[in-house]
């Protein structure tokens, strides 16, 4: 394909009579499309943006950590700018409005509400032991009466936390174990995973479980087979990821090897996926056949660690030539570029990091450390950095950004917040 084309696969299953090779640059594109990124950001987000970003990314992870914010808000930020976070509220928990559900996606996920039934084989999988923590699969074994109790108690109490049930079942006798996690937490980590309970709406970031069936009524967990939920899985994560390889088409949702493996194989046989290459990928990828390459991207966007276009590491180093690891669990002394390191996508190349932190308190965004990345001409990226990082702060209604010494880039952006 030439660089600058632009185009929508739509038709190609009827077009094209020979495999199509792009080049890496297009198959980033393509990839940044598809991950919503394109077009431009709304000058003003409006709910049909944020609904058509949930529909096309399809989940987004959930993850603990609150050093900046709580990593499902952030993708809509990246690619939208200062929506409000009530959206994302209402359309995970509210009870008429909801959107979403959790459960295990990629990892623990906010995952669109039409694909329950598709994960449905996943619970029944689970209620066999496969897939499952050992801690929490050896929870049904050793306690099955306290798994009986647990759901007793919220049929008859409605929605409880973990901590709410342990109180009222195990009153002072609370086992730690694993991580710390009591019987009781485990027990309810058990029964969600079965897809006995769900996630009615969250206290403080802790989950508060029902009954999956008084959530989620209508749904069953052996309305869809486990083949045709692997078929539909594999399509939202082709149209999320644009072009992909067999694997990280896998990765999205976190599908074994050979039902991932069958599925691509039964959609590239109707069309739906289209076998390519990309130029220095070792192994073929597929198109999703409604993929847009455009000719340019304008983005300017703070990528979390957790978003989706991150979540491979491999691939995003195979796209985009940049190696990215989290430092979290990095011995403070050791780490690289920081705790909680945010990318700077810029155009369609990650030019800089940034360590950043919400400091709530002191109404501030810190920024720890700040690296650009080889080849990158600090000047060039300054200007749009610094506009980024002011969104974020007013997004996140901090008042000030303050930048520490570390990092071959903190001095010039010190400079330029003066």
């Amino acid at each position: 394909m030439h660089d600058s084309s632009e185009a929508n696969y739509g038709t190609a299953k009827r077009r094209w009579t020979k495999r199509v090779r792009f080049s890496t640059a297009e198959a980033r594109r393509i990839a940044l499309a598809a991950q919503g990124f394109a077009p431009a950001r709304p000058p003003a987000p409006s709910r049909r943006h944020f609904n058509a970003l949930l529909e096309r990314l399809g989940l987004v992870q959930i993850d603990s950590v609150n050093v900046l914010v709580r990593a499902h808000y952030m993708p809509f930020f990246s690619r939208l700018g200062s929506y409000p976070m009530e959206w994302l509220d209402e359309a995970a928990y509210h009870v008429r409005k909801r959107q979403l559900f959790e459960y295990w996606g990629h990892e623990a996920s906010l995952i669109r509400l039409d694909l329950l039934s598709y994960l449905g084989w996943r619970m029944r999988k689970s209620a066999t032991g496969e897939g499952v923590w050992g801690s929490v699969r050896n929870i049904s074994k050793e306690q099955p009466e306290l798994l009986r109790q647990i759901e007793t108690e919220i049929r008859s109490r409605g929605p409880m936390s973990a901590g709410q049930l342990e109180k009222a079942l195990l009153g002072e006798r609370r086992t730690a174990g694993w991580w710390g996690w009591s019987d009781c937490k485990r027990a309810v980590e058990w029964l969600f995973w079965i897809g006995r309970l769900t996630t009615a709406n969250r206290r403080n970031f802790e989950r508060v479980y029902d009954l999956t069936e008084r959530v989620f009524p209508n749904f069953r967990a052996d309305e869809i087979s486990e083949a045709e939920g692997h078929r539909m899985l594999i399509r939202v994560a082709a149209k999320a990821l644009g072009i992909a390889t067999a694997g990280d088409l896998r990765d999205y949702f976190r599908l074994a090897p050979e039902g991932g493996r069958r599925g691509i194989e039964e959609l590239a046989s109707t069309g739906e996926l289209i076998q390519v290459d990309v130029d220095g990928w070792s192994q073929p990828a597929f198109l999703d056949p409604k993929a847009r390459l455009p000719r340019q991207l304008e983005i300017k966007a703070l990528v979390s660690p957790f978003d989706p276009l991150l979540w491979d590491r491999r691939r995003a180093e195979r796209l985009f030539g940049f190696r990215y690891r989290i430092e979290i669990y990095t011995p403070a002394h050791k780490r690289e570029h920081g705790y909680y390191v945010v990318p700077f996508l810029l155009g369609n190349t990650f030019v800089a990091r940034l360590d950043l932190k919400a400091d709530r308190a002191a109404s501030t965004l810190r920024v720890l450390s700040a690296h650009y990345e080889p080849a990158v001409k600090p000047k060039e990226i300054i200007e749009p950095l610094r506009g980024e990082m002011a969104e974020l702060a007013t997004w996140l209604k901090l008042e000030r950004i303050v930048v520490s010494k570390r990092g071959n880039l903190a001095g010039a952006l010190a400079l330029s917040l003066r």
